[in-house]
């Protein structure tokens, strides 16, 4: 009875709340409106309320339809502002400071959401960010079932300043700088973005219904809440947990899992730094515990200390004998905690810590020299294996964003259409390196998805290509799911209106989330400065075009030489390339420029058959550019049978 009582006042509150006159949340004060296209302005009111909307000289009416929404769309205005924007009906909103420029979606992973806050040279960017008309809103996280009208709460539009930059997308921030400070238009940003997930997540269920590739597994999967969600997930995570463990601890037992006296014997082992769900937990979210015993001499022990253990995905609380030392609630924050004197022991340590994620990736994941206990006269390592133990499943118990898809186009997509917008910005890919194959289909469909679903033409969609990053050693020898997922985006270029911006040179090694976010800014500004605002500069490397083999010689032409082809500046060699023959093994190659053409030969292959480049998960070695500054697009000339032909998009509940 208690249940239905409460339905019931949900609904009347859900009612009462549609009825009171308001626009979408995505209209607020400081926020950027689309230049030279039509406006749409819409929200909710009573059925049948007259709504008045009033822009610059403008001024329209709608009448609120019988579901209690409205819409008018005014006539295409000229960059300028700031402006007010009046709504009135029953009551009067005025919205202040707002400007009219261009807008961008700013969409896809971690490497999207990723703030100025974490990038290189921070403390200068955010200083240094004095951009009024440079504005920026972010979508907040969430998922659902079906399309929703609204995106859920948000702290509203903000001006590029001191005290708002740090919290922008780096990515879409050094963009909009690079673009605004060459034509002075101003520049909203819609940051709709979470990281660590898939590409079909991001797509509507129409697409997929009409799509021959992904029809068969959308017509698998019935419309169903997110309750039914939530239970069929927990269910099948309970008993993946009891396979891994056992019956998850209660509260007594978790109490004593920081104290050095507790025996963790019968732990499992996991190699730490690295993100769980691609080691012993897949799927996972939750809250796990990590311990690491340590043997400390008396001088070690007698010392404070600074423990540095990079970045945790996404919060935990730290303790070391027992003792909390820190906590932090955030994915991309550097942990760095202060051990005063008389925390440590001479002999064992036990250092804890409790992990909680929320969803996507779980875990330490930094570089493993990132972790370490730092003395004044010395350092202990401390990367390698930890033991660890699932303690709960999370408070989002739950439905992630990759448990279904269509669950991120739903609550963070479908509520911004029809904003009238520029373009998109995409940075997205990582998640799906183990179907790059049918990335080939899956990026083409959304992007042809999003621009049927605004109704504004095949608007510009730019996008980064995945960086350098040794996600598991690929390379032509024992195949590369990233060089296959960068293959695939590639040849996505083929779509109208299409640019990509190559990131090989600029990634880590050992870091997913690599923090020169300036230069990837950049290099998507150039494509639109040349594209879309009269800037004849160059915006792309060196593309392979074709090849033609003389002897043991391989000779590589491009497009977009640019004024010429030239080493990246500080190398003597050029590297990156390698052929193979007739036997599909390939060699490291010796690649030499002459004119504007790269020769290729190695001594094992007679006569080449294919050539590659930059055809590894890490490529930061190949040093391909044109002499304005671009990277060479990676490539392969053969259709040689890759690695992840048959990774196939599956749902992760059953």
């Amino acid at each position: 009875m208690k249940k239905i009582g409460l339905l019931f006042v949900s609904v009347l509150l859900f009612q009462w709340v549609s009825a009171q006159m308001h626009p979408a949340k995505l209209f607020a004060d400081s926020m950027v409106l689309q230049r030279d296209k039509p406006i749409p302005i819409w929200g909710w009111a009573a059925a049948g309320e007259k709504v008045i909307v009033k822009l610059n000289k403008q001024t329209k009416t709608a009448v609120t339809s019988g579901n209690g929404r409205w819409r008018v769309d005014l006539a295409p205005e000229k960059a300028g502002g700031p402006f007010q924007l009046q709504i009135s009906g029953s009551e009067k909103i005025v919205l202040k400071d707002v400007l009219v420029g261009d807008v961008w979606i700013c969409s896809g992973q971690s490497n999207m959401e990723w703030t100025v806050n974490n990038s290189n040279n921070k403390e200068r960017e955010i200083a240094s960010a004095n951009f009024a008309q440079i504005r920026h809103i972010k979508i907040a996280n969430s998922v659902a079932g079906v399309p929703r009208e609204e995106i859920g709460n948000t702290s509203g539009w903000h001006s590029a300043t001191p005290a708002f930059a740090g919290g922008f997308t780096a990515v879409g921030y050094f963009f909009a700088r690079e673009i605004y400070q060459q034509t002075k238009i101003p520049i909203g940003l819609i940051n709709t973005s979470w990281g660590g997930t898939d590409i079909e997540t991001w797509t509507s269920r129409e697409a997929f219904e009409n799509s021959v590739e992904f029809s068969e597994m959308i017509k698998a999967l019935p419309v169903i809440n997110l309750d039914s969600m939530m239970e069929i997930k927990k269910k099948s995570m309970l008993a993946k947990i009891v396979q891994w463990q056992g019956a998850l601890p209660d509260k007594n037992e978790t109490a004593q899992w920081k104290e050095t006296t507790y025996n963790d014997a019968g732990w499992q082992k996991m190699k730490v730094p690295g993100l769980w769900e691609q080691q012993a937990l897949p799927d996972f979210d939750g809250v796990v515990w990590f311990r690491k015993t340590i043997t400390l001499s008396a001088t070690e022990a007698a010392q404070g200390a600074d423990l540095l253990l990079g970045m945790i995905d996404d919060a935990d609380e730290t303790y070391i004998n027992g003792t909390l030392v820190g906590s932090t609630n955030g994915y991309n924050q550097e942990r760095i905690y202060i051990v005063q004197k008389g925390i440590l022991k001479e002999g064992k340590n036990v250092i804890t810590i409790k992990v909680n994620d929320t969803g996507g990736g779980g875990g330490l994941y930094s570089k493993p020299e990132a972790l370490q206990l730092l003395f004044s006269n010395g350092k202990r390592l401390l990367a390698g294996e930890w033991q660890y133990r699932i303690a709960s499943l999370g408070m989002v118990s739950s439905v992630g964003p990759n448990s279904y898809p269509t669950l991120l186009y739903n609550a963070m997509v479908h509520p911004l259409i029809p904003f009238a917008i520029k373009g998109a910005l995409w940075y997205q890919g990582e998640s799906n390196a183990g179907r790059a194959y049918q990335y080939r289909k899956a990026f083409p469909l959304l992007i042809n998805d999003w621009r049927k679903q605004w109704k504004q033409g095949d608007f510009p969609f730019y996008f980064v290509q995945l960086a350098s990053f040794n996600s598991g050693g690929g390379n032509s020898v024992k195949g590369s799911n990233w060089a296959e997922l960068r293959e695939a985006q590639t040849l996505t270029l083929s779509l109208p209106n299409m640019g990509m911006a190559v990131t090989t040179d600029i990634g880590e090694s050992n870091d997913i989330h690599p923090k020169n976010k300036q230069d990837v800014g950049k290099r998507l500004a150039a494509i639109a400065l040349n594209k879309l605002y009269n800037k004849t500069t160059a915006y792309s490397g060196p593309t392979y075009q074709s090849m033609q083999v003389n002897g043991n010689l391989a000779a590589i032409s491009f497009t977009n030489l640019g004024s010429g082809l030239m080493l990246k500046a500080g190398s003597t060699v050029l590297e990156g390339f390698e052929v193979a023959g007739a036997d599909q093994k390939f060699y490291p190659a010796t690649a030499v420029i002459i004119g504007n053409k790269v020769m290729v030969s190695a001594v094992e292959v007679t006569v080449p058959v294919a050539v590659h480049y930059a055809w590894a998960d890490d490529a930061g070695t190949a040093n391909l550019f044109n002499k304005e500054g671009f990277p060479a697009v990676p490539f392969r000339t053969d259709n040689w049978k890759g690695i992840t032909e048959q990774g196939k998009y599956r749902i992760a509940i059953k």
